[in-house]
């Protein structure tokens, strides 16, 4: 008898499973709705439930509640300078903010008070900090230019309380004129266990880690590089496997060739798709939630551009050019921000 009910419950659970409906993503227009509009550039935010954190130049930060579109704002509070903040990351209890240029602190924030503390500091001229990320409420790494002869890792294991630089003789060298751009945060990707570092410049690669730094493989990418504003400007991995890479040449923003490609083996091939077409330079991509790594959205020069296709081909669905950063809140609803604002995107078929 036990065995019957155990055999009736398994068919009853793969019936379940079965019969779940495929999300479907396939859009042809979005709506906007402006929630932030001031004299600010903004290429730095992230979902924390109900609000969106951002932050941009001159030290400015704030948060957005998503169910009454309140705005807090706040600033970053130091005797030192506070260069332009394109890197945000999070804990449960606390914010995080690293300021791109010398002198790189990361700040601490508290999500309650608001009380802010810097807990690491680098200075350094060539110092350059692109992305941060947090894998887990202890676990968190940011990625920067080199200052040396490697591209500039911290890493954190203890929540954000302390950090330590990577030593370049337990990273990968880089190419002379090998660094990264940020653009959007997204130059740094964490799944759930690997880490993908994305380079640019003379030379545009592929960093990967599957013990969260300790080792790393290297992958070449076909994303035209050669020049000082060429190669990867941002990435987003589904999973562990299907990654897609976008960028292009910052300084010809219409050229559409070897600017977008897609992995489905964790960075080690990657295939060019929509050469020659599609959109130019692309600024920030990031894939549809539960869309199986076939829905994406890219923002930069050439508007707000959507696929369903893997990559393959591109529809605009809004001609902004002044939007550089993008993430998602669900399938239907991403928080786009740029120069001066930050929109709400509502995506319908």
């Amino acid at each position: 008898m036990m065995k019957y009910f155990k055999y009736i419950f398994l068919l009853f659970i793969i019936s379940a499973c079965s019969s779940q409906k495929e999300i479907n993503t396939n859009y042809s227009k979005v709506a906007k709705e402006t929630v932030l509009k001031d004299k600010i550039s903004i290429r730095a935010i992230l979902t924390d439930e109900n609000y969106l954190w951002y932050a941009g130049n001159e030290g400015n930060y704030g948060k957005i509640n998503l169910k009454t579109n309140e705005v807090l704002k706040f600033k970053i509070k130091s005797d030192t300078i506070v260069n332009e903040i394109r890197s945000i990351a999070q804990t449960k209890d606390f914010l995080f903010l690293l300021p791109v240029a010398n002198p790189a602190n990361v700040y601490k924030i508290s999500k309650k008070d608001n009380s802010q503390q810097i807990v690491y500091s680098e200075i350094n001229e060539k110092v350059f900090y692109d992305s941060m990320q947090f894998r887990d409420e202890l676990n968190g790494m940011a990625m920067g230019d080199p200052t040396e002869d490697c591209l500039s890792v911290i890493i954190t294991i203890d929540g954000g309380n302390s950090w330590r630089k990577v030593s370049c003789d337990d990273l990968p060298k880089v190419e002379e004129g090998e660094a990264a751009f940020a653009a959007s945060n997204s130059n740094l990707i964490i799944t759930k266990s690997k880490v993908f570092l994305v380079s640019g410049g003379k030379k545009s690669r592929v960093f990967v880690s599957d013990d969260f730094g300790k080792n790393w493989q290297v992958y070449e990418t076909p994303i035209v590089q050669g020049e000082a504003m060429t190669g990867i400007f941002s990435a987003d991995f589904f999973n562990d496997k299907s990654g897609f890479i976008t960028g292009g040449n910052y300084e010809n923003p219409d050229d559409n060739s070897n600017n977008k490609a897609i992995t489905f083996d964790g960075g080690k091939t990657w295939k060019l798709v929509a050469n020659g077409a599609g959109f130019g330079y692309g600024s920030c991509v990031q894939f549809i939630p539960n869309s199986k790594a076939k829905a994406l959205v890219s923002v930069g020069a050439n508007g707000i551009q959507y696929s369903n296709d893997y990559g393959n081909s591109w529809k605009q669905l809004d001609d902004d050019k002044e939007l550089y950063t993008i993430r998602f809140l669900n399938n239907k609803t991403a928080f786009a921000a740029g120069k001066n604002k930050i929109i709400k995107l509502n995506f319908t078929e």
